[in-house]
């Protein structure tokens, strides 16, 4: 009797151990059926390495690129990048390097730009082997200037950024740990442990907790939103900023894809690049698969459970891996990736 009861044990217990990988699987979109789409063409293809976050100054017509030459994701070692300027009135668009005399090591993440005067503010998260810091330039023209460098206690895994003027913003962390056994529960069990943090000039403040992978930040000035991206629940996790700048969550948008940094049109339309497969995307970042697929989509958010997700760019990763950005401007897509030697400029037919 206690060997028959033994066996139904374990055979439970592979039972459930079976249905956990495939949960793994399922909740990560190795399934999902990937088909080429795009109502457009491909402009240009840009030389430019681990353009991870584009983000664009429409009134002055440019773009600023986040680029870093990842050899692993997550990193094992020191990583080196830079920021870039894209004059979007020349067609061209050829890249200047505007942080080639930056000193300490830099391997530029997520990025943000508020517009001062005559200047423009741009924040970008650091990471290297000494500590996670947030740096801040101040940029007239085509000439970057360092102004200080942010280190705390909690920017310890930070991921995106988006200020709200010149020395205040908000930013992800997208990991509570480091490294080992705990951060692979939090990556593959999709557990919701990462936050948003507040810096109000002086003092860094959790204003959001208990998100499964904090992405892609962005806020929407004309409604008073912020947005969240949850990378590893698919889902765009929509908060109210409130006068202290504290935040109260609305709801979660369902994306179906593992949804990175988040941008705005010109109608506050978010537009976002993606990854449909985080399994492919983690094969590829290893080197142990040659391509992952990309996606981009739209979303038109009128308000609490009325909102229109549209795809507008989907691809196995043949032309580019690895999605993590989709800036526009006008009819073009300004779409980045994680490691890839080159980013893609795309015109759409409408």
């Amino acid at each position: 009797m206690k060997i028959i009861l033994n066996k139904r044990i374990l055979l439970l217990i592979l039972v459930l151990l079976v249905l956990f990988i495939i949960n793994i699987f399922w909740s990560t979109g190795f399934f999902r059926a990937i088909e080429n789409k795009f109502e457009g063409k491909i402009l240009k293809k840009v030389n430019l390495t681990g353009a991870e976050d584009i983000t664009i100054n429409k009134i002055d017509s440019f773009a600023i690129i986040s680029s870093t030459a990842r050899k692993s994701f997550p990193k094992t070692e020191q990583e080196t990048g830079g920021l870039y300027f894209l004059d979007l009135k020349n067609k061209n668009y050829e890249p200047i390097h505007l942080t080639g005399n930056f000193k300490k090591p830099f391997a530029p993440h997520g990025i943000s730009i508020f517009k001062k005067d005559s200047i423009s503010i741009i924040a970008a998260i650091n990471h290297t082997i000494e500590g996670e810091f947030i740096e801040l330039f101040e940029l007239f023209g085509t000439k970057l200037t360092h102004k200080k460098t942010l280190e705390h206690e909690l920017i310890y895994s930070p991921n995106d950024i988006v200020l709200l003027d010149d020395n205040r913003f908000y930013f992800t962390n997208d990991h509570k740990y480091k490294d080992g056994i705990k951060r692979l529960a939090e990556d593959y069990l999709g557990l919701a442990m990462s936050n948003v943090v507040y810096f109000d000039g002086i003092n860094f403040i959790e204003v959001a907790n208990k998100i499964a992978y904090a992405n892609g930040i962005n806020f929407d000035t004309k409604r008073n939103l912020v947005f969240v991206a949850s990378i590893r629940e698919f889902l765009v996790k929509v908060y109210q900023k409130n006068d202290d700048h504290s935040l109260t969550f609305i709801e979660n948008i369902y994306c179906n894809t593992g949804v990175d940094n988040i941008e705005f049109d010109s109608e506050n339309n978010l537009w976002i690049g993606a990854h449909p497969s985080l399994l492919h995307f983690n094969f590829y970042a290893n080197g142990d698969q040659k391509i992952a697929p990309s996606e981009i989509i739209k979303i038109n958010y009128i308000e609490k459970e009325n909102y229109l997700i549209e795809q507008v760019y989907i691809e196995m990763g043949d032309t580019m891996s690895g999605s993590t950005v989709a800036a526009p401007f006008g009819n073009l897509i300004f779409t980045g990736n994680v490691m890839d030697e080159h980013f893609l400029i795309l015109e759409t037919e409408n």
